[in-house]
């Protein structure tokens, strides 16, 4: 199997079309509303709270809350609705989960999007789960993950998900990968290269963005979402207390499956970092905007689809090496 990340692949420019960067367009339809830009927070009670989810949902981004208060979930949906917003949440495969979507059923509450937040989702109590979505809530827009095959994306796709999240422990506040050698950590970009080429429905790259080129970087092989934690953690608005040290801001930034959100140290696959504060995350969005921008300059295009479509070429920046009986001298095509 041919792997590489991010940091393995550069993105070869085509002519320009555009007279400035500003006409590019980086809005994406994603389920049944469109957004500005192809990113979302991550769902970990570390990034992303209901102040911030109003915010997002007023301001035209896409959102995930967590699952990690479930007791306030119906609530949530509520108030979104109330405010003319649109609700996105999070639920898991436990059995109180079922009686929660029949909760949400028999209060008429349908949030517009749905995602399963399962740490291994290519599983057949997911599988169940997204039936028993689809046949309870049939309006809803349900996100299944995470996977990192081809496989899983299909068997999920089968089962009616509608769109998949790729990434399997490539997080910076993931250890996956080290305490249980799985994951997609080291090859996250190329999962989702496999995935997408699976895939009938949209995929959320999920893990291991560093750099916001990585965004563009995810687009060009297949993702139609990017779901980034560490380096939307750091803001006013995140949810993280701020520590002063050394007179440099920090916030705490933690897995889902670290010691701290569970509360105990059991099946412990994440840890607690802090990440440096960046302020308001409405210029982190700007920012994000603007180099995605560019990014559709360089590829040659107007849109988002120009990044996927006509690049022609990537470079494999790593040095020549042996792989599977072949040698691989550096150039890629777009297959």
């Amino acid at each position: 199997m041919q792997t590489f990340d991010y940091d393995d692949i550069q993105l070869v420019p085509n002519k320009c079309i555009i007279k400035s960067r500003k006409e590019a367009d980086t809005s994406i339809k994603f389920g049944p509303k469109t957004f500005k830009i192809p990113v979302v927070p991550a769902n970990m009670e570390s990034v992303i709270n209901e102040d911030l989810a109003i915010w997002l949902a007023q301001n035209d981004y896409f959102y995930v809350m967590h699952r990690f208060e479930p007791e306030k979930r119906a609530e949530f949906v509520k108030r979104m609705h109330e405010r003319g917003l649109f609700a996105s949440i999070s639920v898991g495969i436990k059995d109180a989960e079922y009686d929660f979507i029949d909760q949400l059923k028999a209060e008429h509450l349908d949030p517009e999007y749905i995602t399963i937040d399962v740490a291994h989702g290519h599983s057949d109590f997911v599988i169940k789960m997204i039936q028993y979505i689809k046949k309870n809530l049939p309006n809803a827009f349900v996100i299944a993950g995470n996977v990192a095959t081809p496989e899983a994306v299909r068997d999920l796709e089968n089962a009616g998900a509608d769109a998949t999240k790729v990434g399997v422990g490539p997080g910076k506040a993931c250890i996956t990968k080290l305490k249980t050698g799985f994951g997609t950590g080291g090859w996250q970009l190329a999962a989702i290269r496999l995935c997408a080429k699976a895939a009938r429905k949209p995929i959320i790259a999920d893990g291991g963005i560093r750099h916001n080129g990585d965004i563009a970087k995810s687009v060009r092989f297949g993702a139609s979402m990017v779901m980034i934690g560490s380096m939307l953690a750091g803001h006013l608005e995140s949810p993280g207390h701020i520590i002063t040290i050394d007179g440099k801001r920090y916030k705490q930034y933690w897995g889902s499956a670290s010691e701290v959100q569970k509360g105990a140290y059991r099946n412990v696959e994440g840890k607690q970092m802090l990440v440096p504060y960046r302020g308001s995350i409405k210029d982190t969005l700007r920012e994000m905007q603007e180099d995605l921008q560019s990014s559709i300059s360089y590829a040659g295009g107007r849109d988002l689809e120009s990044i996927r479509r006509r690049l022609l070429h990537t470079i494999d920046l790593r040095p020549h090496f042996y792989r599977s009986g072949c040698i691989w001298n550096g150039w890629r095509s777009s297959n």
